[in-house]
Parts: C-alpha cells; structure tokens; sequence
C-alpha cells in the first residue's frame, strides 16, 4: 500500500453533530480505552513498584540525588569522597530531583521512589502519543501496544534499566532511563507528525511556503533533553528519527534539509550548553561496556516473544519499505549488532528500545477493525498465546503478591534493607563495604565508598581500579594492621560494613549488626563505652552501645 492509501484508510472522519449535543459542537467526550486502560495500568503498577525493596541500580541513583542535595552546583562523585565533575549522572533530571530534596528535605532514596508515578506517566502518554500518529483511527492500538510491550519479551527474566517488560519495570520505573524513554515517545510522535505522517498532515506557514523553524528547534531541545539524560536512550532515538524523516518526510528541498538541520542543531547545542558535563565525549568512553557484556547474553530467552510482531513488520515492509517502524527496526538491530562486533557493549542497552518496533507494528495489526481475515485471527491468536505465556512464566509476580500467588510466581528481587546501618553513618562518611549488596545500596543512604563499584565516564577508570585493589588488600585475612592504617588514613575510612564470613579488625569497634543478614557495621578508631557483641560469622567481640 502506498502513503496516499494508508493515509486515507487511517485519516479520522468528521462527523456531523445531532441532537442535544450540536449545541456543544460535537459528540459528549467520553474517555477512550486508552485513557481507561492506561489509568489503571497506571495505578496498579505504581501500586506493584512500591512493594519492591531498594535494589540493583537503585542506590546508585538515591545517591546522586543525595549529593545534589548536599550541594546543588558542584555535587561530589556519586558515590566517592572525589570531585563530581563531569559525571553524565549530573543531568537536568537528576538536578532537578536534587533541587526538589532539597525543598522538601526529603532523603534521596524517597525521591527516587517519588519519581516513579511521573515517569510512569510520561511514559503513558508518550506511549499514547506515539501510536496515534501511527494509527489515528484505530482507538484500541495504544492498548494493544502497551500490553504487547509489557508481556511480548521472553520466557527468562530480563531484569535491567530501560527494559519496559512488566517486572522489569517495577523496579526501575524511578529511574532516569524510564524517563529518558517516555521523552523518546513524545519525540518520535511529534517528528512523525512534522515529517507529514499519517497522524499530522503538513501546514505550512508563510509565503515563501516554509514550514515555521519554531516547531523543528522545539523538537531538537527535546532530543537534546533525551540525550542529557540518558545519553544511550538518546542513541536510539535519534535511529528512531532517522526512520521517520526518511520514512514520511516527502519533497527533499534544500529548505527541508534546512528544518531538520535545524532539530539536529538545537539538540546538540542543548547538549553542549550543559554545565554539569560534555555529553559529546561520551561515544569514546569505553569505561562501561565491560559491565554490560552480559546484556548479550540470553538473548533468545530474554526476547524471543517479540519475534511474534516480526510478521506484522513484514506486511508493513510489503506496503512500503520505508515505513518507520520497519526502518527503525533495521537500524536499531544493526546499533547492537555493531556493540556486540566492536566491543562496545553498551550500545547492548538499546535492546529494549529495539522490541518497541516489532512490538507496536503488532499492536497496530490487531487493534484492525473487524471482520478480520484468516492470516490476522491467526496472528491475534499467536500473539494472545504468547502474552500468556510471557506472563505466566516471567511478568506475573510482577503484579500478583506472595501472599495472593496460588502458583509461587518468579517475584522482583528483594534485596535486604541497610537502614539499621545507614543511622549510625553521616552523610558524606566513607565506607569499605565488602557484601555484593551493602556495596551497592549504602550510597544511597548519603555515605560514600572507598571504592566505587561503578564505572563512571567522569572518574579515571584507573583511580577506580586502584582503590579497588586497595580495598582487596584491606580486606585480606593476611594483612597487617599498618597496612590497613595506611587505606584509612589515605581514604579516609570510617566505617567497615562486613559480612558474616569477615573477621572484624582488631583495631575496629563493631557498633551494629543486622539479624536478617548477620553483616557487621564497625566503627574504624577507638573502642567506645557499651557492652559487648559478637560479630556473626566467627568475628571478633567488640564493645557496642547496640546489643
């Protein structure tokens, strides 16, 4: 099918008002099912997100709310005793996070928490914005879309920031990259729309016929947004609007190449006019792709549901090759084929982003008016097969509590809480934390590591290694009390966080312990007035207030 066809198959029809409601100009509004839809889905996985515990990334993200908290314009690192300049972490959402804990007085972690009914929003609309322009007179294809991006993945759990699956969202919906996604709807929405797509004709505005630039400069600050904060969900952005220039944009004059040169600019001097960090030097930092190898591992289990839209690709590719969401499927799968060949690992993180086409050219298919033909019932019962699978195996305890699960569902990760610690340390204290999960969660609280467990763009991957190794070496059954000394004095430690297998120091006073984990918090000095606890695990007995 051509444009011109599609065009007139999708275009909405005016109708003419009757009765009562000509008075009013039109039809009563009534909510669409969308709107319907999307509340309640709204409610219920805010509901579903607050249930789950501080995990994963999030006390890496309550920490740089902590230090923009602590000082707004030259934060620290997020979670060193170092300079935070230039840490891409320090974007214009994060700021302005800071800036609301610093109002409220709210701690960074309940921020964080605070921020996932907004995002979730954002993302909706975005979500709803997006298909419209896709398919203005079809009303249930946004419903269709959201439930096929939040149950067609896998049948193994993908569990990372910017995954939109049902479970992976309930843990990172507070998360920049929730935000940075929505935002990416709202721009692919209003790009179509300004490329002439079925879901906004062309106007064009003066004499010379030119189209107004305040639309194009609107679009590229907010691409340049995206990319502020979070730089690799810019990445498939920006394939997202290379697909639908070059899908809808008709007659290339040198004005039109003018206008998107226009967005371009405007995003990249958004980007650069930035003071907290220089997003442009980012594409050569090479400090975390190591951490994110793993994103390409499992792949046909994480995502292979997906696959259900690939036909429904495939017809809108026999209508037009340059339908949008074909060519940005093409795209955005030869960006992870070039991470994983190159080594860049990082652009791994835009697999999520990679589903949305196969995903929503589905969603588009099924919300068809009826009667449906033989090939499309068969595709709408594949495809409801697959999301009961997907959420019986994967998303389910997502939403289903333990204690109302008949059939044990997988559940979110519930990592241990660290508040019982996190009274006793200043905002700001150093910590050498030797547990997988106390390492990760004790910034979020406001004290800092010794070392860091996250690659930074805006600290030397050097430096990181090297207090890396000296916390290795502290932590070492053989070393000697001067050794462990010189790491304090030159970190300037004052706590250690050990789990039960950790011999606690001679020279450290045990202040707390946690009965759910058995992990130590011990005081780096002199031994204070109390009574006597027994570090778990075989530590030594130090004298604490607490026992």
């Amino acid at each position: 099918m051509t444009r011109t066809a599609q065009t007139e198959v999708d275009l909405p029809v005016r109708r003419t008002a009757r009765g009562a409601t000509a008075l009013r100009g039109g039809a009563a509004r009534r909510p669409t099912p969308y709107q319907v839809f999307g509340g309640l889905f709204w409610l219920v996985l805010c509901l579903a997100s607050w249930r789950v515990p501080m995990c994963c990334d999030f006390g890496q993200h309550a920490a740089v709310v902590e230090r923009l908290k602590a000082n707004l314009l030259h934060p620290a690192h997020p979670t060193a005793d170092l300079p935070g300049e230039g840490s891409p972490f320090y974007s214009p959402y994060t700021v302005a996070q800071g800036a609301f804990a610093r109002l409220t007085g709210l701690a960074g972690w309940e921020v964080v928490r605070l921020s996932a009914p907004l995002n979730l929003l954002v993302l909706l609309t975005g979500i709803g914005r997006f298909v419209r322009v896709l398919a203005p007179r079809r009303p249930w294809a946004p419903v269709c879309a959201l439930l096929a991006m939040v149950l067609l993945w896998g049948t193994e759990r993908a569990w990372s920031s910017g995954y939109l699956g049902l479970m992976s969202m309930t843990g990172n919906l507070g998360y920049p990259s929730t935000f940075a996604i929505g935002l990416t709807f709202w721009a692919w929405a209003l790009t179509g729309t300004l490329a002439g797509g079925i879901g906004g004709p062309v106007r064009y505005v003066g004499p010379s016929g030119l189209r107004s630039l305040s639309g194009y400069k609107g679009l590229g600050v907010l691409y340049g947004l995206i990319l502020l904060v979070h730089p690799i969900t810019a990445s498939a952005a920006a394939l997202g609007a290379v697909a639908f220039v070059a899908g809808w944009q008709r007659g290339w004059r040198a004005a039109v190449a003018v206008r998107w040169a226009v967005t371009g600019a405007a995003a990249l001097l958004t980007a650069h006019l930035w003071p907290y960090f220089d997003v442009l030097t980012l594409p050569g930092d090479h400090s975390m792709d190591a951490m994110h190898r793993r994103l390409y591992e499992g792949v046909p289990g994480h995502f292979w549901l997906a696959l259900i839209g690939v036909p429904a690709l495939w017809l809108r590719t026999r209508r037009s090759w340059r339908d949008p969401l074909v060519l940005m499927f093409a795209l955005d799968c030869l960006a992870v084929a070039y991470g994983w060949v190159s080594g860049h690992y990082t652009y791994g993180r835009i697999l999520g982003l990679a589903l949305v086409a196969p995903q929503f050219a589905l969603a588009v298919e099924l919300a068809a008016a009826r009667p449906w033909p033989v090939w499309r019932r068969t595709l709408g019962v594949v495809a409801a097969v697959g999301a009961c699978v997907g959420f019986l195996t994967v998303q389910a305890g997502a939403v289903v509590p333990r204690s109302l699960d008949p059939v044990s569902f997988d559940q979110p990760p519930r990592w241990p809480s660290y508040d019982w610690a996190a009274q006793h340390i200043k905002p700001g204290e150093v910590v050498i934390a030797d547990g997988y999960y106390a390492a990760r969660l004790i910034p979020g609280y406001g004290p800092n590591l010794a070392a860091p467990v996250w690659p930074d763009a805006g600290l030397d991957e050097r430096e990181r290694v090297r207090r890396l190794t000296a916390v290795r070496g502290y932590l070492d059954p053989a070393s000697t009390r001067a050794g462990r000394s010189a790491v304090v004095r030159r970190y300037h430690v004052r706590w250690l966080l050990l789990t039960r297998e950790r011999r606690v120091p001679a020279e450290a006073t045990v202040v707390a312990w946690s009965s759910q984990t058995g992990e130590v918090l011990a005081r780096v000095g002199a031994c204070v007035k109390g009574c006597s606890l027994t570090a778990g695990g075989g530590g030594r007995t130090r004298s604490s207030p607490h026992p």
